[in-house]
């Protein structure tokens, strides 16, 4: 077996392990070569362990003929002794075709009736989605990239290069796809993968994407650190109505994601607070200089009245 199989097979083993006997595992495969050599990973290991291993192949019907790249990736799995299931999802533009596409993807995968989902993202794309996040002047979560855990979802391949998934597709012997989207100087990812990271190599010196990913992980340390902290404070606190002058006495760290906390439980929509919203209610703290209300999605309001935050959604 050669070095790049041992190294896959090697990088799932020990999250199969944690599973219980009897429990689902699904791998999701677009039919590139991450996905596929997962898949082949996932398929050898689990032949010892008491695991129901099913694939899923999601049809975002962005491309002609898509249905046909999909039946490959049934085909290709039925090689490695893998049932797959094709999910077509209609993927609704709402904020730039990759996020959109993102969305309707996990929407799919979240209805699935398994256990531990696996994806395939590699080292590469831990890098890359670090640059992606310095670029947006992302906050320490963000910087962190992706989870290897992440409730039921498994990214095993976080340690893992693309060059060895490809090297171990053409040792197995399954051709993998290649997404055109993936070509497409249109979206960032894209950029960042063909020019961005190619160029601080050679400018700044060979590692980058090395020490990307190291400062991942630290951040990933840090974030953990930090919301634990803020989770210790919340407790006991009413969200709904708050003391200035105790939020100004915290971290700036621990106040900001006190006050996400806080517009979440007012009713705003998962997902569309951002750093302008946190820092409109962070003014009202210290800040003040009689202003008005913050509004903020999902119709939460924010004010302050006599040293205190008063945080009420509006019903149309």
């Amino acid at each position: 077996m050669s070095t790049d199989l041992t190294a896959i097979r090697s990088a799932v083993r020990p999250f199969l392990e944690k599973l219980e006997a009897g429990d689902r595992v699904v791998v999701a495969v677009s039919g590139g070569a991450d996905s596929v050599a997962l898949a082949y990973a996932l398929s050898m290991e689990v032949k010892k362990l008491a695991l129901q291993l099913s694939a899923v192949t999601i049809d975002h019907q962005l491309q002609n003929r898509s249905g046909d790249q999909a039946a490959v990736v049934v085909e290709q799995m039925e090689t490695l002794g893998i049932s797959c299931t094709v999910v077509k999802v209609h993927v609704e533009i709402t904020d730039g075709l990759e996020a959109s596409a993102r969305k309707a993807r996990y929407d799919a995968l979240n209805e699935l009736n398994a256990d531990a989902i696996f994806l395939g993202h590699t080292h590469n794309d831990q890098a890359e989605s670090v640059l992606l996040g310095l670029a947006r002047g992302s906050g320490t979560r963000s910087l962190s990239g992706m989870a290897e855990v992440n409730g039921k979802y498994i990214r095993p391949f976080l340690t893992i290069t693309r060059e060895q998934t490809e090297n171990a597709c053409k040792e197995i012997g399954l051709t993998p796809w290649q997404d055109p989207h993936n070509k497409d100087s249109q979206f960032a990812r894209v950029r960042v993968r063909t020019q961005a990271l190619p160029v601080l190599e050679e400018t700044i010196g060979p590692g980058i994407s090395d020490a990307l990913v190291r400062s991942a992980q630290l951040l990933r340390d840090d974030a953990d650190a930090l919301d634990q902290w803020a989770e210790e404070e919340i407790v006991g606190l009413d969200l709904h109505d708050l003391d200035c002058s105790y939020l100004q006495g915290l971290p700036r760290a621990i106040r900001s994601r006190i006050i996400r906390r806080a517009i979440y439980a007012s009713g705003a929509p998962s997902g569309s607070v951002t750093a302008e919203h946190v820092g409109a209610v962070e003014a009202l703290i210290c800040a003040w200089n009689g202003q008005g209300p913050a509004h903020l999605p999902g119709g939460v309001k924010v004010e302050r009245f006599s040293g205190r935050l008063s945080l009420l959604r509006h019903q149309p």
